[in-house]
C-alpha cells in the first residue's frame, strides 16, 4: 500500500481501472483470506450499509491504523448473495461488520478514492471455516450466477504466502517458484478439469511450505468455481522470497 514502486502496486491499479472503465459493475462481492466463518458449514455475509474498516493486524506503525477507504455496503446486494447461497443449500448467517485489510488495503490501491473511485456497493462474504478446496469451489459455483447480474466477484489472497520465511530475503525460494507455476497450470486448465487440479494443489509436497495455512490460497478456489465455463488466465506474477503476487482473471473483459 505504501510501496508505490513495487510492481504489484501498478498492476493492482491497472486491474482497478479495467473494472471501473470496462467492466462497470453495479456492485462488487468480495471474498478475502482474512475472514473465515465461525461455524462449520456456514458462510457469513456482511449486510451492513455503512462501510467501516477492520484493522486486523498488529505491530505496525500508527499510520496503518489511521488509513481510510470510503466505501458503502448494500443490504439488497447482500440479500442477493444470501439467496444464491441458500438456493444451493449452503448455510448462511447475515452479520454486520467492516471490511478487513485483505479487502481495503488492496482496494485502496486498485480503486484510489481520488483517481479511480469504486462508486458501487461492496459486499464481503466469508470463507468456510474449513480448508476443504472442493467446498470453496462449490461456494464459488453458488455465487456464479451473480456475474450475469453485473455483480463483479473479486477474491483476495496470495499465490504463495509464507510469513515465517520472510526473513530469508527477497531471493525467490524454490517452493515459491514451483508452487506459483503449479497454481498457474491449475487455474488455466480446462474448466471441466479445473476443480480437481485446483484441489490437488493442497496435496503437493511444497504446499505447506508455500502456504503454512491455506487461508490465502482458498479464495482463488472460490473465484475458479464462480468462473463456470470461463477460462482462467494468469495476468501477471512476481515470485519474491517466500511470497508470490500473482494476479488472475477468469473470463474475458469487453474492450
Amino acid at each position: 500500500m505504501y510501496e508505490t514502486s513495487h510492481p504489484a502496486y501498478s498492476k493492482l491499479r491497472d486491474i482497478g481501472r479495467e473494472i471501473t472503465e470496462h467492466v462497470k459493475p453495479r456492485a462488487v462481492v468480495v471474498f478475502s483470506a482474512h475472514w473465515q466463518a465461525e461455524r462449520a458449514g456456514e458462510i457469513e455475509v456482511n449486510v451492513a450499509e455503512e462501510g467501516e474498516l477492520i484493522y486486523d493486524f498488529y505491530g505496525f506503525p500508527k499510520r496503518y491504523y489511521e488509513e481510510k477507504f470510503p466505501n458503502k455496503g448494500s443490504e439488497g446486494v447482500a440479500n442477493e448473495v444470501i439467496e444464491a447461497l441458500r438456493a444451493t443449500e449452503i448455510g448462511v448467517r447475515p452479520v454486520k461488520r467492516g471490511l478487513d485489510h485483505g479487502v481495503w488495503s488492496s482496494f485502496k490501491v486498485a480503486f484510489d478514492p481520488a483517481e479511480n473511485p469504486l462508486d458501487v456497493p461492496i459486499v464481503q462474504a466469508s470463507l468456510f471455516a474449513s480448508e476443504d478446496p472442493h467446498q470453496h469451489y462449490r461456494l464459488g459455483q453458488a455465487v456464479s450466477k451473480l456475474r450475469s447480474q453485473n455483480i463483479q466477484i473479486i477474491v483476495s489472497g496470495m499465490a504463495v504466502h509464507n510469513l515465517r520465511d520472510m526473513s530469508r530475503g527477497s531471493q525467490t525460494l524454490p517452493y515459491t517458484a514451483s508452487f506459483d507455476e503449479a497454481l498457474k497450470q491449475a487455474a488455466e486448465s480446462p474448466p471441466d478439469k479445473r476443480e480437481k487440479l485446483m484441489a490437488d494443489l493442497l496435496e503437493r509436497p511444497d504446499a505447506h511450505q508455500a502456504h503454512p495455512h491455506f487461508d490465502h490460497l482458498l479464495p482463488i478456489h472460490v473465484g475458479a468455481g464462480a468462473a463456470g465455463d470461463d477460462a482462467g488466465k494468469r495476468l501477471w506474477t512476481l515470485a519474491e522470497g517466500s511470497m508470490s503476487w500473482a494476479q488472475f482473471r477468469f473470463g474475458e473483459v469487453a474492450a
